[in-house]
């Protein structure tokens, strides 16, 4: 198995070559860079960077497999994920070894005319390959049309300002990174789209053997991140609805104070499963504490099996749709 190269020798990162994506693991090599270690970038072709075809066609998990195959292989030494892209079941030859500061995990409208979803007219269009956000959009019986979009984040935005769609809806973090926060006519609370499991949170990946490297990126690791992303990742693997149907997820850690006026930290989660249609939303929620995520994930994906989603994920099961929308 491949050893990591000594500090002195740069450490390389592998990477989609989209701007999102260099951008992204641009962060990680520049923290590195201030911490004293030689880093650069090292950018992996995937298959479905070379396709136009929907993500259902050329297979959930595409992305992030190349990245993977080639830390496997020694061509890179580590990976910057979008960590809602990986696939919930754990891979024993790699090691999370950080999940940096999160960004915003909201999803963003961007639409025409500068207008917020409820002035969007009754008919208008628009576009994401997201069967979460597809679901949630429909529930709100707004009347719109939603068509499926691929491309990246440039891509997408043109379709608006060229006047084909009315509208995209987009991850927040993904503008954010790439300076576009701008573009925003509305960012979408929770209350009307729970965004998707990590949505907005990178995955620092190397291989499990690396131990003095995963000490080393361990430097980046955010604790309240990665325990947010753990209870958000715990309700999905329980769900076992992968990234092929519209589950949505939140968690968040905050401070309280007690009566007596102790200051404490909680998390809190909020999670749902819908119907493609959007004429079923079965929502739940919980309260625990960080250092217990994973059991809080498990419990709130509990209550949503309470409440019927086992038959409602069966129904989708016969007819899964696209993966939660390729890293954007």
């Amino acid at each position: 198995m491949p050893t990591t190269p000594p500090t002195a020798t740069a450490i390389r990162i592998g990477t989609r070559g989209s701007l999102l994506a260099t951008t992204q693991a641009g962060l990680i090599r520049d923290e590195l860079i201030a911490r004293g270690h030689a880093a650069e970038l090292v950018i992996i072709s995937t298959a479905g960077d070379r396709s136009h075809a929907p993500i259902a066609d050329i297979g959930i998990g595409v992305f992030t497999a190349a990245l993977r195959d080639a830390i496997a292989d020694g061509r890179v030494d580590v990976a910057v994920h979008s960590y809602k892209d990986l696939p919930t079941a754990t891979d024993p030859r790699f090691v999370i070894a950080a999940i940096p500061r999160r960004e915003d995990a909201r999803d963003a409208l961007v639409a025409r005319d500068g207008m917020v979803l409820g002035e969007l007219p009754n008919g208008s269009v628009l576009g994401t390959s997201s069967p979460r956000r597809t679901a949630q959009l429909r529930a709100l019986g707004l009347g719109l049309e939603i068509r499926p979009l691929r491309g990246n984040l440039d891509t997408r935005l043109n379709r608006v300002t060229s006047g084909d769609l009315d509208g995209v809806v987009v991850a927040r973090a993904g503008l954010a990174r790439i300076g576009r926060l701008d573009a925003i006519t509305e960012t979408l609370e929770p209350v009307q789209m729970l965004p998707a499991p990590a949505q907005g949170a990178l995955a620092v990946e190397c291989r499990a053997g690396d131990t003095e490297l995963a000490a080393l990126l361990a430097e980046l690791d955010d604790s309240d991140s990665r325990a947010a992303v753990t209870a958000e990742r715990a309700l999905l693997a329980e769900l076992e609805a992968g990234c092929s149907a519209p589950v949505g997820a939140i968690a968040e850690v905050v401070e309280s104070i007690d009566e007596e006026g102790n200051v404490f930290v909680e998390m809190s989660l909020r999670g749902c499963v819908a119907t493609l249609d959007g004429s079923d939303v079965i929502r739940a929620s919980g309260i625990g504490t960080p250092d217990r995520a994973r059991e809080l994930g498990l419990s709130v994906a509990g209550e949503l099996f309470e409440l019927g989603a086992r038959d409602l994920l069966v129904e989708l099961t016969d007819g899964a749709g696209a993966k939660d929308d390729d890293p954007t």
